[in-house]
């Protein structure tokens, strides 16, 4: 019993500790102010060494001033990883929110 719940707690503090990891957000201005959201797919190669294209985050706020940035691996990316990491391509999602 004791060995079950020390797994479960080891398995809990890996999933709290990872998903920060993987999150990165940076406020451009004053932070969103419409709620608009745009969303790219960032593709690296070499397990993350290597992009294959570029999100430019400026163009997708389209002009505005006041936005922000968020970096991250959602669920899709990771089971896209999954099958894809055998070959060393893994995805990143960038989202934009105006």
């Amino acid at each position: 019993m004791l060995r079950k719940i020390t797994s479960v707690l080891l398995i809990l503090s890996f999933i709290f500790v990872l998903t920060g990891c993987f999150t990165n957000i940076h406020r451009v201005g004053n932070g969103p102010q419409q709620g608009v959201k745009v969303e790219q797919r960032q593709w690296y190669v070499l397990w993350g060494l290597v992009p294959i294209n570029q999100v430019d985050s400026q163009s997708m706020a389209g002009g505005a001033t006041d936005y922000e940035i968020k970096t991250e691996f959602t669920f899709v990316d990771i089971v896209i990883g999954f099958f894809t990491g055998i070959i060393t391509v893994q995805p990143r999602t960038v989202k934009v929110t105006k």
